[in-house]
């Protein structure tokens, strides 16, 4: 009797773990988010397969090797090279992540940490009305409202940076025509432009940091900045960093802000100050009407390059993202 009472004790003390039974609703929704997600790899593929193909006479003509590591474009003799488009289209986004990725983080802490119930309010509405604005406005604000002031701000960093010999100016002299239409000018208003997307994401992220812990810092005497060091930004690391890359993504495909602000050339300008510029996105708008099929052929394969970019830009957002979460 005692091995049998024993056992039913033992019994008892098993955990109990209730058998999933899949419902009708359940299984719907699984043959719609599979199929949802099917649809979306398949976009994917048949883009890519599409670029390929419609790119293929570009390729014939420059040589594969050649598109990738040559700056030139001319398609009446079918030269083409992608070089200076592509680091030109990164200038830009790097650019753009500097002055857009430390206001976003910035503000994102004011609005979650120091803003008031209202100013948060009207601070989140204004972030959200931002990001609705398209693209064509930002650029013609950035054009014709900006210019000035972004002139004043390039002719300044050349005078006092200029030992830098990105921030130097090719032409020597701080002429304003030197200094309009560049790297510089499109890479604040399109830093300006992810604004809303990084820190829509970053005040998400810092959102769902425990109170707990953020309450146990400030009671152990620490600073509300050394809470928001210590506590807030190493939680939300991964967080930040995906909504970082993320507003890379943006800035690298943004087309009719860059079309309208820079003097495009197809040559390489590290001299992010001075006039000549140019991005793979705007290059296809500004020639793909009225140019030959070759051209056309060309401007896809252009296409391609971009795509490619964006593709590994995501590939390495979700490894970081996956690595600096292990660590967080």
């Amino acid at each position: 009797m005692t091995g049998v009472f024993q056992s039913v004790a033992v019994a008892d003390e098993q955990p109990f773990s209730p058998r999933s039974v899949p419902t009708r609703a359940d299984r719907a929704f699984r043959v719609v988010s599979t199929t949802a997600a099917m649809i979306s790899l398949l976009i994917v593929v048949l883009t890519l397969v599409f670029l390929v193909d419609k790119s293929r006479p570009a390729y014939r003509q420059s040589g594969v090797i050649g598109f990738f590591t040559k700056s030139t474009w001319v398609p009446g003799s079918g030269k083409f090279g992608v070089l200076g488009l592509a680091e030109n289209t990164m200038l830009i986004s790097l650019v753009a992540l500097c002055v857009g990725v430390p206001m976003s983080i910035g503000m994102a802490v004011f609005i979650n940490e120091y803003a008031p119930n209202r100013v948060r309010q009207v601070i989140t509405s204004a972030i959200d009305l931002l990001a609705a604005l398209p693209s064509l406005l930002f650029g013609i604000w950035g054009k014709v409202a900006l210019e000035g002031s972004i002139t004043k701000m390039a002719a300044w960093l050349n005078g006092h940076l200029s030992v830098l010999p990105f921030l130097r100016l090719v032409s020597g002299h701080a002429a304003k025509g030197v200094l309009t239409g560049s790297t510089f000018q499109a890479g604040i208003v399109v830093g300006i432009m992810i604004i809303p997307l990084v820190t829509s994401v970053s005040r998400d992220v810092m959102a769902q940091v425990p109170r707990e812990q953020c309450e146990g810092a400030l009671a152990l005497g620490g600073t509300r900045w050394g809470m928001v060091r210590d506590v807030i930004l190493p939680f939300g690391r991964s967080g930040i960093v995906g909504g970082v890359l993320l507003g890379m993504g943006r800035a690298l495909g943004e087309t009719i802000a860059i079309y309208l602000i820079v003097s495009e050339v197809v040559a390489v300008n590290t001299h992010v100050l001075t006039t000549g510029s140019g991005s793979i996105a705007s290059w296809i708008v500004t020639n793909f009407d009225g140019t030959s099929p070759l051209g056309r052929a060309g401007l896809i394969a252009a296409g391609l390059t971009l795509f490619l970019i964006t593709f590994f830009v995501n590939v390495v957002a979700q490894f970081v993202v996956k690595r600096t979460g292990r660590f967080s």
